[in-house]
């Protein structure tokens, strides 16, 4: 399947893991250019039509879910007989190998986890799915913190008809006991499964461990955990009554929705009391066994199924035949008798079934099956070569930044090989994310810049286009930042320059200069503030035009603004004493051109000079009229004559306009001062 490209799309690049009945890839979309994984079916059920349709089916269901806290699928399909599914590829650790390398969790964390993984349930089960595998090797933790549940591939609608055998899809340690029993499941179940799981993530260790598969899901459905603070005595008792409550046997005594179960842990994160009404609380008649059902056939490879992968567990009966839900519980001495009969026939058959498998794979020429050691330690590794009676081979390193360092990356010969007692396995452990060096981008064309990324070991991602200085269709921001040290396969986004952004100049004539200069550098412009001319129409300190007036330019560009010095100040010349010509050529020669005369007596100047002016000192105008006042020198004196007549009364009398002395007799004249 290596460098095999799916629909002309899909390039497969590395084998990532294995399930029940699909082989999951890492891959490259070279439409998007982005990694994913692919699932893709296996060959011996890809002729089946039963099992393409639940192929479809999981794809169409998964697709529907969408959770910060599910897996996204993006696709589906199938190219040359060859069914897949496209999903997000996820970073981080699965829970199961934070455990195996930390031991407990932190009880904070566990009840962190435990809420983003109800929250996932809540969407799942909001459409009627239920996951039905819920295990610490399907909920990934993100370098964020944060979790994603995979592997909603084996979950099927909770109305659609269930396999022929009755058998059961999901891992012992961690089914519920009504899966274990073959009996229809619904989200409580899940929600027993999660309770599993956090117990194991709150003390380090299994709720419920056995040699064999079936064993195990024996003590699902018949036996009552440890309390959790018997493993960890500092767990926080809220936390303990949030787990057992969700371990309960009998689904009416659970949590009824993930909702409420998120909501517990909700208020455990608070620091609040946590209120379970109806918990559970173990006690001694609780741990009271029920006997086993009939088993159906089961294979040799069902029986001894690697421990915390996915088997398929018969169902296991309650011998009472109790309904849906109700406590299985029958610690009367007629259980104990009946047990052991029906318990030794169901070993027998289990024997036999396995000496077959035996045989029938001695007949093609192998006796011992690889098995799966991704993601185990080296001494894991040997331990679980040598059970399956192998021997561990050459070991060497390599960068991975899916699996943690010193885990398995790869083996060879491959999983679930067939292979003859004794040969040895050769593993690839991890050293670690390699890491390198973000590539500086700038300049660079898109295809360029995707070439030094990809060059550099990164994943390229294009984000779009922006404004921005840098030259059109070349990258103008990268992240992270070029020179970051980063491991290798992490995303690195470029964005193409699309220029410089336009941005509309704004009209600030007749603002004040501060005003002005803060408008336009709030639009993206740089200012140059100029001294303009003098202006009537705009007071001093005022903008009285600007360059650009109006259009668009690039942010960054200079708008120049003139300031205003005002009306302009205009002194007019002193002209009294000048003679009237002199005056009116000054004021002619200083542009004063409106000018106008009147004359009047004036003792002080003499005749033919100014006397007056009409304005003085400055005006805003040349066009300002002055008039002047030309001197007519001293005002003459007048005659003191009569009526230049007889008096009326006669004797002398004095004329009536005569001043000075009176003439004598009525003819007499009048002679002025």
């Amino acid at each position: 399947m290596i460098d095999r490209v799916l629909n002309g799309r899909y390039r497969i690049t590395e084998r990532i893991g294995i399930g029940g009945m699909a082989e999951v890839y890492k891959a490259q979309d070279e439409t998007l250019g982005r990694t994913v994984a692919v699932k893709v079916m296996l060959p011996q059920y890809a002729s089946d039509p039963d099992f393409t349709a639940r192929f479809r089916q999981e794809a169409a269901s998964a697709a529907n879910l969408q959770s910060p806290y599910i897996v996204n699928v993006y696709d589906w399909g199938q190219d040359n007989g060859t069914y897949f599914i496209v999903m997000e590829y996820v970073r981080g650790i699965d829970l199961k190998s934070a455990i195996q390398e930390r031991g407990a969790i932190h009880q904070r964390k566990v009840a962190e986890i435990g809420s983003q993984v109800c929250q996932a349930l809540s969407v799942a089960h909001g459409q009627d799915i239920v996951h039905r595998d819920i295990k610490p090797q399907n909920i990934m933790i993100q370098p964020d913190g944060n979790v994603k549940v995979m592997d909603f591939g084996i979950a099927r609608a909770k109305n659609s008809v269930k396999d022929q055998t009755s058998s059961v899809l999901g891992t012992a340690h961690y089914i519920s006991p009504e899966q274990a029993q073959g009996k229809d499941l619904s989200g409580t179940s899940d929600i027993y499964s999660l309770g599993c799981v956090l117990y194991e993530a709150a003390t380090g260790v299994l709720p419920f461990d056995g040699p064999d598969a079936v064993s195990v899901a024996m003590k699902q459905v018949n036996d009552e955990p440890a309390p959790p603070s018997q493993e960890n005595p500092g767990i926080n008792p809220d936390l303990e009554a949030i787990i057992l409550k969700a371990m309960a046997k009998s689904p009416y005594r659970r949590f009824t929705t993930a909702h409420d179960m998120k909501a517990a842990f909700d208020e455990f994160l608070l620091g609040r009391p946590v209120m379970l009404a109806g918990a559970a609380a173990p006690s001694a008649a609780s741990a009271a066994t029920n006997v086993m059902g009939s088993v159906p056939p089961m294979s040799a490879t069902d029986v001894a199924g690697m421990p915390g992968g996915t088997a398929v567990i018969p169902a296991v009966d309650s011998e009472n035949g109790s309904p849906h839900g109700a406590t299985a519980y029958r610690a009367n001495e007629t259980a104990k008798k009946k047990r052991g009969p029906i318990v030794a026939a169901a070993v027998a058959v289990i024997a036999v079934l396995i000496i077959a498998g035996i045989a029938v794979s001695s007949l093609f020429g192998g006796n011992a099956v690889v098995p799966d050691l991704t993601n185990s330690s080296q001494d894991e590794a040997k331990a679980a070569l040598e059970k399956a009676g192998l021997k561990l081979g050459d070991v060497s390193e390599d960068y991975s930044a899916d699996v943690v360092s010193g885990h398995v990356m790869k083996q060879d010969p491959k999983a679930d090989s067939k292979v003859k007692e004794g040969t040895k396995v050769n593993i690839v452990l991890s050293k670690g994310a390699e890491e390198g060096k973000v590539p500086k981008l700038d300049g660079m064309t898109a295809k360029e810049a995707e070439k030094a990324i990809t060059d550099a070991g990164f994943v390229a991602s294009f984000g779009g286009n922006e404004s921005s200085d840098a030259d059109k269709d070349t990258v103008s921001s990268q992240s992270p930042d070029a020179g970051t040290k980063a491991e290798k396969g992490t995303t690195v986004t470029y964005k193409i320059s699309s220029g410089p952004e336009t941005v509309t100049v704004p009209d600030v004539t007749g603002y004040s200069r501060d005003n002005a200069t803060s408008r336009l550098e709030d639009a993206g412009f740089t200012v140059s503030a100029l001294d303009g001319d003098h202006s009537t129409k705009y007071a001093a300190g005022t903008v009285m035009r600007q360059d650009p007036s109006s259009g668009k330019l690039e942010k960054g560009s200079t708008v120049t603004i003139y300031i205003s010095l005002g009306a302009e100040s205009y002194d007019i010349p002193n002209v009294m004493g000048l003679s009237k010509s002199e005056a009116i050529g000054r004021l002619r020669e200083k542009g004063f051109t409106n000018v106008g005369t009147t004359e009047a007596y004036s003792s002080e100047y003499a005749s033919g000079t100014v006397m007056g002016m009409s304005d003085s000192g400055s005006t805003d105008s040349q066009d300002t009229y002055i008039e002047l006042t030309i001197s007519k020198g001293p005002q003459p004196s007048q005659n003191g004559n009569g009526d230049n007549g007889h008096g009326s009364h006669g004797n002398g009398g004095n004329g009536s306009d005569s001043s000075g002395g009176g003439g004598t007799g009525s003819n007499g004249t009048g002679q002025a001062a």
